[in-house]
C-alpha cells in the first residue's frame, strides 16, 4: 500500500515558540515568562509549554514499545496484573479468600506468611488455585526465604506447572535494616545464589526483590527512589555474578516493588525513565538476551500520603495513582485500600480497591493502549530530566560502595530521612496539601472512635551490639496533623473559634473562610458570621458564645483602627487574632497583639501552640 504523506492541516499557518511565549505574556498582562517556570523536588526546572522542538534531539523516542530499552515499554500490549494482598493467620482462611477474590476481578495474589512455609501449608494455601492461569507472589520472613522457594517449587513441580508458572518470593534482606536499622543475620549473597538454584526450573519465579516502595512510603522523592532503586537492582546484579551466576540468571529473578505517589505526570515519567536506566545497566553485565534487560515492576500506591481523617480522600489519591502506574506500563498493581491506617481492612475496603483497577481496565481500556503517554512533549522531557536526577543518585551510591554498604552506614535512610522531614515542614506550610487535613478539613469529623490500629512513628532501632542504627522513618505525612487533631478530641474541651467579621466585605469573607479552614485543621469548633456592625458587638457576641479565640477578619487598611479597639475592648478575655498580615503589624505587636494567621504561617507550629494554650 502506498504511504500516504499528506500532511494535515495546513490551512493554519505555523505558529512560533516566539509567538506562543508572547500570548502567554499578554494574558498575564506583561508579566515575564520565566515567572510561570517551576522548580521540582526532583531538582529540575518545568516549563510551563513544551513544543515539539522540545524532544526533537531526545533519543528516547527513537524505539517502539517493547524494543531495548523499553523506555515504551517491556510488552507489545498495555495488560497488568490486579494484585490484591492476604496476610496469612490461618491456611484454611486464606486460600477460601484467595479463590473468592479470584472470582471478582483479582488475577494476581500476594501472600504475606504469618505462618511456617512448609510444603504442607503452601499445598493448602493454592488449593484450587489454578496455576498459570494467576499470578502468585509470596513474603515471608527473609531468612526463611529458601524454604519457602522449595516448598513451592516442589508444588509446582508436582502440579507440573513448571513452564507456566508466575510470580514472586520477596527476599528482601535490607528491609530489617531499612525498617528497624537490624542487620539480616545470614551471609546475603550466600542465601541469595542458594534461593535463585532453588528455583531454576521455573522461569518465571522471580525471588530477587527491590522493595524500593519502602523509600516512597518514608518519604522519599521520585528521584531518590529511582537511584536506590537501581543501585539496589545493580546490588544484586554484581554479588551474584561474582559469585558465579550469569547475567541472564540474575536479571531474570529481579522483582521491582515499586511505589507510586500521586505526582501524576511525574510518576509516569518515574517508571518510563527507570526502565530505562535499568536497561542500559544490566546490558553492562552482557546478557545473552536483550530480554533480559527487561525490568520486571510491581506498582503499589503511597501508604506515606494517606490520611485518617477525610479518609475516602485516599480514594482519589490511589485512583490517580493506580492511572500513572498503568499508563506508564507496570506488570502488576496493588492498591492500598482506603482505611488501612487505622484499621485492618475489610470487604468493603478491600472491594473498593479492586474497583478502583477494575475501572481503569474495564471501563477505561487503559489495558488496551501501549505507552499512550509516548510522544507527549511533556512527559516525554519529563522522562530524561527525571532520568538525570536519578541516575545521579544512582552513580553517587556506587561511588560510594554501593547499596549494600550505604544502607549498613545508614546514609540511604540518612537522605530519605532528610527528605520526609522537608516534606513534613511543607505539609506544615502547606506547600505540599494533604486534602481533609492540612487543607479544608471537614470541620466536625471525629476520627478517635474509629482507629483500630495505629502504627509506630519510630525512626531509629537497636541492633545486636547495643549501637544505634537509623532506620527509615514511618510517619506519613499527615500525622503530625492528625496528632494535633486527635489530641482536641481527647481533651476534656473543644476549644471554640469565633470569626468577629467586620467591614470590607469580600476581604472579611476571605478572610473568615481561610481562618476557619485554618483552625478546624486542629479539630476546634468553627463559628462563622456574616458580619458585624462594631468591634463591640463582635467581641459581645463572641463572649456570649463562650469562644476560646477571636479571630478579626476584615482588610488590611481597617486593621490599623479596628484591630487596636477590639483587643482594647476584649481586654484578655479570650486569645486574640488577626487574619492576614497587614502592613500595620507591627504597630499592632507593639500594643501586645501577637497572634497573625496568614498564609506564611506555619499551620502546624501555630496550631501546636494554641493547643497548649487551650486543652485541659
Amino acid at each position: 500500500m502506498a504511504e500516504n504523506k499528506e500532511k494535515l492541516f495546513t490551512e493554519f499557518p505555523p505558529i512560533s515558540t516566539a509567538e506562543w511565549k508572547a500570548k502567554v505574556e499578554a494574558d498575564l498582562k506583561g508579566a515575564d515568562f520565566a515567572k510561570l517556570v517551576w522548580r521540582t523536588n526532583e531538582g529540575f526546572n518545568v516549563q510551563p509549554m513544551y513544543r515539539a522542538e522540545d524532544i526533537k534531539d531526545l533519543k528516547t523516542t527513537d524505539s517502539l514499545p517493547g524494543e531495548y530499552p523499553f523506555v515504551r515499554g517491556t510488552k507489545i500490549n498495555n495488560n497488568w496484573f490486579i494484585r490484591q494482598e492476604i496476610v496469612v493467620y490461618d491456611v484454611k482462611a486464606a486460600n477460601e479468600k484467595a479463590l473468592d477474590i479470584l472470582n471478582k476481578g483479582v488475577d494476581s495474589l500476594g501472600f504475606k506468611l504469618k505462618v511456617e512455609p512448609t510444603e504442607e501449608n503452601i499445598a493448602a494455601l493454592l488449593e484450587g488455585v489454578v496455576l498459570g492461569a494467576v499470578e502468585v507472589n509470596f513474603a515471608c520472613c527473609p531468612g526463611k526465604a529458601v524454604e519457602l522457594a522449595n516448598a513451592l517449587v516442589a508444588y509446582i513441580k508436582a502440579n507440573k506447572a513448571e513452564e507456566t508458572f508466575n510470580g514472586s518470593i520477596e527476599f528482601n534482606p535490607y528491609k530489617r535494616l531499612l525498617k528497624h536499622g537490624l542487620a539480616f543475620p545470614k551471609d546475603i549473597t550466600a542465601t541469595a545464589v542458594e534461593l535463585v538454584k532453588a528455583v531454576a526450573d521455573v522461569k518465571k519465579l522471580r525471588v530477587l526483590a527491590v522493595d524500593s516502595y519502602m523509600l516512597t512510603n518514608a518519604g522519599a522523592y521520585i528521584y531518590q527512589e529511582i537511584g536506590y532503586a537501581l543501585a539496589w537492582g545493580a546490588q544484586w546484579m554484581t554479588a551474584l555474578t561474582e559469585a558465579g551466576l550469569t547475567a541472564d540468571e540474575v536479571a531474570k529473578r529481579i522483582k521491582f516493588n515499586m511505589g507510586v505517589s500521586t505526582n501524576y505526570f511525574m510518576e509516569i515519567a518515574k517508571f518510563r525513565a527507570v526502565r530505562m536506566l535499568w536497561a542500559q545497566i544490566v546490558k553492562q553485565y552482557e546478557p545473552a538476551c536483550d530480554c533480559s534487560c527487561k525490568m520486571a515492576v510491581h506498582a503499589i500506591t503511597s501508604e506515606f500520603n494517606q490520611t485518617i481523617y477525610d479518609a475516602h480522600v485516599n480514594l482519589l489519591r490511589s485512583q490517580t495513582e493506580a492511572m500513572s502506574a498503568v499508563i506508564a506500563g507496570i506488570d502488576s498493581l496493588t492498591v492500598v485500600p482506603f482505611d488501612k491506617q487505622y484499621k485492618t481492612p475489610g470487604e468493603f475496603s478491600e472491594r473498593m480497591a479492586r474497583n478502583q483497577q477494575l475501572l481503569l481496565k474495564e471501563e477505561s481500556d487503559m489495558d488496551k493502549i501501549v505507552d499512550p503517554a509516548g510522544g507527549s512533549y511533556y512527559i516525554e522531557t519529563l522522562t530524561v530530566a527525571i532520568a538525570q536526577e536519578g541516575w545521579k543518585v544512582f552513580l553517587a551510591v556506587e561511588d560510594n560502595g554501593g547499596f549494600g554498604a550505604q544502607v549498613k552506614a545508614g546514609e540511604v535512610q540518612k537522605a530519605v530521612n532528610a527528605s520526609a522531614s522537608k516534606r513534613h515542614t511543607d505539609v506544615a506550610r502547606r506547600k505540599e496539601d494533604l486534602l481533609g487535613t492540612n487543607q479544608f478539613p471537614n470541620f466536625n469529623e471525629m476520627a478517635n472512635d474509629k482507629i483500630e490500629t495505629e502504627g509506630c512513628n519510630c525512626a531509629c532501632a537497636q541492633d545486636a551490639n547495643g549501637e544505634a542504627v537509623e532506620a527509615l522513618t514511618s510517619k506519613r505525612g499527615a500525622s503530625d496533623f492528625e496528632d494535633l487533631r486527635l489530641a482536641t478530641e481527647r481533651a476534656a474541651n473543644r476549644p471554640k473559634v469565633f470569626m468577629l467579621t467586620i467591614g470590607n466585605l469580600a476581604m472579611r469573607l476571605a478572610r473568615s473562610q481561610f481562618s476557619s479552614n485554618f483552625f478546624a485543621c486542629a479539630g476546634y469548633e468553627i463559628v462563622d458570621n456574616l458580619g458585624f456592625n462594631t468591634v463591640q458587638e463582635g467581641v459581645d457576641a463572641a463572649l456570649a458564645q463562650a469562644a476560646d479565640v477571636i479571630v478579626l477578619c476584615s482588610s488590611d487598611d481597617e486593621y490599623a483602627e479596628l484591630a487596636p479597639e477590639a483587643f482594647k475592648y476584649l481586654n484578655g478575655r479570650a486569645e486574640f487574632v488577626v487574619a492576614g498580615a497587614p502592613a500595620c503589624s507591627e504597630d499592632l505587636k507593639a500594643i501586645g497583639i501577637t497572634n497573625f494567621v496568614n498564609v506564611k504561617s506555619n499551620v502546624l507550629e501555630t496550631l501546636q501552640a494554641f493547643n497548649a494554650k487551650l486543652l485541659k
